[in-house]
């Protein structure tokens, strides 16, 4: 399967930024554009299989997914994740070792560890209904904004929103392949354990998807970043910035 990945900086250590559902690598602008001068290495930032100008896969899993990204950065020196997210759990399984790379530091940012039967069954039937057509772009770009989790924070013509549309058949609709909605919940304990790299859980301090007591259930120190929310990454470069310069 075939991958967009953004690139940028040369050498090692490298930086790998993974995205959130429904988002594109276009969540990260505001990291990328501190990375030219406060990150010495290079940096990759894909879109995740099934979101933005990725090709979609068969079947979701969180291990299909680590599996499609590890090419991207297979042979990276100095391997440094921050997943947000979806993209948190993805960094996780690649932390494994299990899919040919090498991984020395990995953040999950803002993980959802805690999934209610409703919440499960919720997402398995958004999965299973068809992408839904937008007479204009203003109505999908909303739509794009909540799913993405960026309603509130970014604008609907702005280049976050950009990606993450496509004009088909007369009509607009998300990039993202729903049926990645059906990925379930992650095994966090278990990614723990097969995790050989250091490992940070972090979260913005008023995120209602990864509240700081799930994180301490799992690690005994995670990071809680003052004043934000679940996008952290959009709210505030500089402090998940920080947060990278700290892994």
């Amino acid at each position: 399967m075939t991958l967009r990945v953004r690139r940028g900086g040369e050498g090692g250590p490298t930086l790998l930024l993974l995205h959130g559902m429904g988002a594109t690598s276009e969540a990260w602008n505001g990291v990328i554009a501190r990375l030219e001068r406060h990150w010495e290495g290079s940096w990759a930032v894909p879109d995740l299989p099934g979101h933005g100008d990725s090709d979609p896969l068969e079947h979701y899993s969180f291990g299909a997914m680590a599996a499609a990204v590890a090419p991207c950065v297979r042979g990276a020196k100095g391997l440094v994740v921050l997943g947000h997210s979806l993209g948190g759990v993805i960094g996780l399984a690649l932390a494994s070792g299990w899919f040919g790379v090498r991984v020395d530091a990995v953040c999950g940012l803002g993980i959802k560890a805690s999934w209610s039967d409703q919440e499960l069954a919720g997402a398995a039937a958004a999965a299973a209904k068809p992408a839904r057509s937008f007479d204009n772009r203003a109505q999908a770009a909303e739509r794009y904004l909540k799913v993405s989790g960026l309603h509130g924070l970014a604008d609907s013509d702005s280049p976050e929103v950009e990606g993450g549309l496509v004009l088909a058949d007369g009509g607009w609709r998300l990039a993202m392949d729903q049926r990645a909605f059906g990925i379930g919940a992650p095994d966090m304990p278990g990614l723990l354990a097969a995790a050989r790299a250091r490992v940070t859980l972090a979260a913005g301090e008023h995120d209602p998807m990864s509240p700081a007591a799930d994180l301490r259930a799992l690690v005994p120190d995670p990071v809680i970043l003052p004043g934000l929310g679940h996008n952290a990454q959009f709210e505030d470069p500089d402090a998940v910035l920080a947060l990278i310069r700290a892994l």
